[in-house]
């Protein structure tokens, strides 16, 4: 079992390079340069099926060696850590085989497809810690500063009692009729749509920024358009007769919008939105906090921002002020710029490959772990079955009890 190489470094593998993988090894190769950390991490493979598209890769993105089969890096003595970027349906069986072969894992969100999968996920990464291998999900949100900062604020009682929480997700990038049948589109690979793409980081942010969980939920799911037209690589996947035009089209299986509202653990209500069909709208999440003596708000489109409100102040003084989290005493800000100098979306994942080297090197367990990413595949699962019920009330299990 290899869990650190001799040199203090981590020597990572990465399987997938598409969006996820770009975002991921941006942040592999700078997070070293930023921030003193007891290990280094070393770029060692990316690995995809298409032999010329990855060796591509790899020398875009910056790591030494391009390989074809995601089971031969895990059993490389010279890997330590294993990243998966991956569609959602091969997540648990690369990440099980990583983890019983020693070898730490980070997993893109959400953790699985299905809960059964996630439980499968959460049992290797329990038998796996207890030989000193850790394993974390990659909600790269958390690590945004402002919203570091607001869960600060939150566990300080600077809001006192939460009552409400408010959280909207917010694309349009599938409005057109036209766009082609994408993985994201079916429920084999993807395992849901909207919902568990984009809803799955609000259920997560607003799950740590409260401290709380949701117990229970009530749905509606929607999928405007039923049929696409299949992309030109889509070999295999069944296909009607086309539209008028003579296109061959595919089902839409998976959702494209999701609102439900939910009952948190602490006596708080809260309402989410997730859709791709908020027309205009290309990444707009938007979270609010309203408690007994204040309310915090976040706009992922004013990253560096911070609204709040603390009702604790002589009424003249009262109303939402902004905070520019951009000061060296603000979460992470410190090894970057003077004040004032904004972040962007790439350092988050910079900020979530910190904190898990941090983590790994110094036997720690990382965060979010397995177990808080199972909790939101429940939450997620709970609302797919209150959507397909016509909004039937489901509670939310504990990740700790079998469903």
């Amino acid at each position: 079992m290899s869990t650190q190489g001799s040199s203090g470094e981590l020597r990572v593998g990465m399987v997938g390079y598409a969006f996820m993988g770009a975002a991921h090894s941006q942040a592999w190769r700078t997070v070293n340069r930023v921030f003193e950390l007891p290990a280094r991490a070393t770029m060692v493979a990316v690995c995809g099926r298409d032999a010329a598209l990855v060796a591509e890769a790899a020398g875009r993105l910056g790591w030494a060696e391009a390989v074809t089969d995601w089971r031969a890096l895990i059993a490389r003595d010279d890997i330590d850590v294993i990243d998966v970027c991956t569609p959602g349906d091969s997540h648990a069986e690369i990440a099980i085989a990583a983890l019983e072969a020693g070898k730490h894992v980070l997993c893109e969100k959400p953790l699985a497809n299905t809960v059964d999968e996630a439980r499968a996920m959460v049992a290797a990464a329990a038998k796996a810690r207890a030989l000193g291998v850790r394993s974390a999900c990659g909600f790269n949100y958390r690590r945004v500063p402002a919203v570091s900062l607001m869960r600060d604020l939150v566990a300080a009682g600077r809001l006192g009692t939460i009552r409400h929480v408010r959280a909207v997700y917010l694309q349009d990038w599938i409005t057109d009729p036209n766009f082609p049948l994408v993985w994201r589109l079916q429920k084999d690979k993807a395992g849901s749509g909207a919902l568990g793409d984009i809803g799955a980081h609000i259920i997560d942010l607003t799950q740590f920024v409260t401290g709380q969980s949701i117990t229970g939920v009530a749905g509606l799911t929607e999928t405007f358009i039923k049929e696409r037209p299949l992309p030109a690589t889509s070999s295999g996947l069944s296909a009607s007769a086309g539209d008028q035009t003579g296109v061959a089209t595919g089902e839409v299986t998976v959702d494209d919008a999701a609102v439900f509202v939910a009952r948190l653990s602490g006596g708080g209500l809260a309402t989410y939105e997730a859709t791709r069909f908020a027309t205009g709208r290309k990444n707009g999440l938007k979270v609010e906090i309203n408690g007994e003596r204040g309310s915090l708000v976040f706009d992922l489109e004013r990253l560096n921002e911070l609204q709040f409100y603390d009702a604790t102040l002589p009424t003249a003084e009262q109303g939402f002020n902004r905070i520019l989290v951009t000061e060296g005493d603000h979460p992470y800000v410190a090894a970057w710029w003077p004040p004032g100098h904004i972040l962007g979306y790439e350092h988050s994942f910079t900020h979530e490959m910190r904190d898990f080297i941090e983590a790994v090197a110094t036997g720690a367990d990382p965060t979010p772990s397995f177990e808080d990413a199972l909790q939101v595949q429940l939450v997620l699962d709970a609302v797919a079955r209150s959507g397909s019920a016509d909004a039937a009330w489901i509670s939310v299990p504990s990740p700790l009890v079998e469903s």
